[in-house]
């Protein structure tokens, strides 16, 4: 059987800024208050989440949680990342990433983007960041993330990355006064490799 290898010490802190062609991502600091309420106050952006739209309240407490999450000392741990358009220095949109298990090398990535920058590939380029920390830092084994079904342009942009869609559970959440379905999508460490070796360029070290 093989042996896993060695997870890195903790408390884990990644090389930040983590580096994208266009993007840098780094933590989250209470100057971010107004750049994040802009997107997060906004209808369509929490149209498929589990929380908002977002008051000034709301978004001042959920700014403050995400600027402590910047390590990792134990599984159930979140990172949450903003990211920055290097050349502007403008905040479009932020990043979580959760190691959900320690005994099987797994994590989950999410994302949330102001709609003002959608269509530039920032979310697809911000996530395989995310990948990389995960497959190349933190040695994990799987990688997930979770949308809600409806979210077509979302499980299109996993497609892009290479997550394989696994699973569809239906109406297994009630969300907005309906019930709702939810797909999953995952790679494998093999399936990254697999991936950087047929175009390097699609599968950056962070």
């Amino acid at each position: 059987m093989p042996t896993p290898p060695a997870h890195p010490p903790l408390p884990f802190t990644p090389p930040y800024p983590l580096r994208t062609a266009r993007l840098d991502l780094r933590p989250v600091t209470d100057d971010d208050f107004a750049a994040i309420h802009a997107y997060q106050r906004l209808p369509e952006v929490c149209r498929y989440l589990y929380w908002g739209p977002l008051d000034e309240a709301g978004s001042r407490k959920s700014v403050t949680t995400k600027a402590t999450r910047t390590a990792l000392h134990a599984e159930g741990d979140v990172l949450q990342l903003a990211a920055v358009v290097r050349e502007t220095g403008t905040l479009i949109g932020d990043m979580t990433f959760v190691w959900t298990s320690a005994t099987h090398r797994q994590a989950s990535i999410g994302y949330v983007f102001h709609p003002a920058h959608h269509g530039h590939g920032y979310a697809t380029e911000a996530s395989r960041a995310l990948l990389a920390l995960g497959f190349d830092h933190l040695q994990l084994h799987r990688i997930q993330a979770e949308l809600d079904a409806r979210n077509t342009a979302s499980a299109r942009l996993l497609e892009r990355l290479g997550m394989r869609r696994e699973a569809h559970l239906v109406e297994n959440e009630f969300l907005d006064g309906e019930w709702s379905d939810e797909v999953i999508y995952a790679m494998l460490a093999r399936e990254w490799e697999a991936l950087r070796a047929a175009d390097p360029g699609a599968a950056p070290t962070a």
